[in-house]
């Protein structure tokens, strides 16, 4: 694959696009040096900074690596913003499974990692989203008239939901996981509130999380687990349900009034 002139879309749009297909074509395989910024400029017929301006968004992607002083070498001939495009336009439900499974890993692995600055991160971050949460006390275990709350006072509890989930994954002391949780945290931020705000889901309480927290602070993490499962799965069965009935409606079984004649 040779790198063609550069169109008049974007000048970096397109220089990004042709690296990402060398990238991915493998044209430089992993720990490989690409060629210089005049080279690259050359080919694609462009100027020095354009080429500088595609190779930094590409670094920042996780594709290249640029070494100081040493040139710019490939990290990945994986695009991550192709993870990150199939989250956005996942629906609800995929969403939350993929939240009960990042968390539910997340949570076993900070009850046996967990140290004290992680525990002092999730009780602070702990405590901010009770603060939040304006049913904090409600003896219900699940709750269906969040719709009521105000926009603002919404919008700041499912951020220090969002913060005390990621304190967990933090306290997993996995890195993957925690760059995983991060990338995810964008689409999980709108799965929660549409959870919080539109009242047909439940949505878990604050004495839910309290004993999230608590069952990582003893170091159990079969009890971690199922705190995060008392959390999420309501809202996943709800899903299910709902899917389920939109299905039935929008394709009802055919009558066949012969069968029912004896």
């Amino acid at each position: 694959m040779s790198l063609q002139a550069a169109g008049r879309r974007s000048l970096v749009d397109d220089a990004i696009d042709q690296l990402r297909a060398q990238l991915t074509a493998g044209t430089w395989p992993v720990g490989a040096r690409i060629p210089s910024e005049s080279v690259i400029a050359e080919r694609l017929r462009v100027g020095r900074n354009t080429v500088r301006e595609a190779i930094r968004v590409l670094v920042h992607a996780g594709m290249l690596e640029s070494r100081q002083g040493d040139g710019t070498y490939v990290r990945s001939l994986t695009d991550p913003g192709d993870l990150v495009r199939r989250i956005e336009h996942a629906d609800l439900r995929d969403i939350f499974e993929m939240r009960r499974a990042l968390d539910v890993e997340a949570a076993r692995l900070a009850a046996q990692r967990r140290d004290l600055d992680d525990l002092d991160r999730i009780r602070r971050a702990l405590a901010r989203r009770g603060a939040a949460d304006g049913s904090a006390d409600t003896p219900e275990p699940h709750d269906f008239d969040r719709g009521e709350v105000a926009e603002g006072e919404l919008d700041d509890l499912v951020e220090q939901d969002v913060a005390f989930h990621t304190a967990i994954a933090l306290a997993s002391h996995n890195s993957a996981m925690v760059a995983t949780y991060r990338w995810f945290s964008d689409s999980l931020w709108r799965a929660i509130r549409t959870v919080v705000g539109d009242g047909t889901l439940p949505d878990a309480s604050h004495a839910l999380h309290v004993a999230l927290a608590d069952a990582i602070e003893a170091g159990d993490p079969d009890a971690a687990e199922r705190a995060v499962r008392d959390i999420l799965e309501p809202a996943v069965v709800a899903l299910d349900t709902l899917l389920h009935d939109r299905a039935a409606h929008d394709h009802p079984t055919e009558h066949h009034p012969m069968e029912h004649d004896a």
